[in-house]
């Protein structure tokens, strides 16, 4: 086997590693979003929160709990699109755990159109690459000659 012809295979095969990788990635987030929302489904509280700080990596809510507990999770709110700080929305929580936070009415549905998205374009990526990389010559380019008829 030549040189060229065993970068090719390994490059395949890194390829498919990654694009596994990937689709591994995307089915464990949309387990979590489906796990994280059943937490909050099974002892759900209810609250008003001010949207206190919003970033690339995720939105800060302040919210207070029936006890008077005034809460503000680390981590930020779970389905945060288009909030903006000074904003209030109402959430849902982990009565068990307060920094487990939602805005209400949303749920790990949002999660599966962007994952199912991402994964089509990675496989489709992947697997152009993949294709191309089979293919014997450098660029794959076949001069083009006229056929031959049998007579």
């Amino acid at each position: 086997m030549n040189l060229t012809l065993r970068a090719r295979r390994i490059a395949a095969i890194v390829l498919l590693g990654v694009a596994v990788t990937v689709t591994l990635l995307g089915v464990l987030l949309m387990i979590a979003a489906g796990t994280e929302d059943a937490a909050i489904e099974g002892h759900t509280g209810r609250a008003d929160a001010d949207v206190v700080s919003v970033t690339a990596g995720r939105t800060l809510v302040r919210f207070h709990t029936p006890d008077g507990g005034e809460h503000l999770p680390s981590v930020g709110v779970l389905y945060p699109d288009q909030l903006e700080e000074g904003q209030v929305v109402r959430v849902e929580y982990d009565t068990r755990n307060p920094d487990l936070v939602r805005v209400a009415g949303r749920g790990a549905t949002l999660t599966i159109l962007p994952v199912v998205t991402t994964l089509l374009a990675v496989w489709a990526v992947v697997s152009a690459l993949v294709w191309w990389l089979r293919k014997p010559g450098p660029l794959h380019l076949r001069k083009l000659r006229p056929r031959r008829i049998a007579v």
